[in-house]
C-alpha cells in the first residue's frame, strides 16, 4: 500500500506552483492512472489530481465506472473531488493529509452519508510525509 502512497507524493513534487496534490489510482495491485495539480497551468478549477486521474482511467476503461479501483491521494479530497470520486464508484480511498477545511471524507464532512456509499476510506497513510509537502509548499509562499 506505502509504495502506491509514495507514488502519488512523487506526482505531488512535480507540481510548479501549485497545491501539491498528487493521486495514483490503482486496479488489481497495479498502478492505471497518475496525476498531480495542475489548476493553475490548465487555468481550470476542476483540474484537481484526483479529477485528472479519474478521467485517465474512464479513458482506458471506456466507462465511467470504476468498480473495483483503489484511490490513494497526498491529501484528503475537497467535496468536488469527493463527489467524483462516489459517482465514479471507486471502492477505496487512501489519503495521506486530513484537511480540516475542505476534506470531503471525515475531516470536515463525510459525502458518503449522502450518497449512502459504500466507498472505504482510510487516512492518515504517510501522514508525515504528505503534511511535510503541503507544510513546505506554504512557507515557501509567506
Amino acid at each position: 500500500m506505502n509504495k502506491f502512497m509514495q507514488t502519488a507524493i512523487e506526482e505531488a513534487l512535480k507540481t510548479n506552483g501549485e497545491i501539491p496534490v498528487g493521486a495514483v489510482l490503482v486496479k488489481n495491485n497495479k498502478i492505471v492512472a497518475f496525476a498531480h495539480n495542475t489548476k493553475e497551468k490548465d487555468n481550470d478549477v476542476t483540474s484537481h489530481a484526483e479529477i485528472l486521474a479519474i478521467k485517465q482511467a474512464e479513458q482506458l476503461e471506456n466507462n465511467w465506472r470504476l468498480d473495483g479501483y483503489e484511490l490513494y491521494v497526498t491529501l484528503e479530497p475537497c467535496p468536488m473531488c469527493g463527489w467524483a470520486i462516489l459517482q465514479s464508484r471507486i471502492s477505496k480511498v487512501y489519503f495521506g493529509s486530513y484537511d480540516t477545511n475542505y476534506g470531503a471524507f471525515c475531516s470536515k464532512i463525510d459525502l458518503r452519508k449522502l450518497a449512502n456509499s459504500k466507498t472505504q476510506i482510510y487516512g492518515g497513510i504517510m501522514e508525515k510525509e504528505c503534511d511535510k509537502i503541503l507544510k513546505d509548499f506554504f512557507i515557501t509562499l509567506r
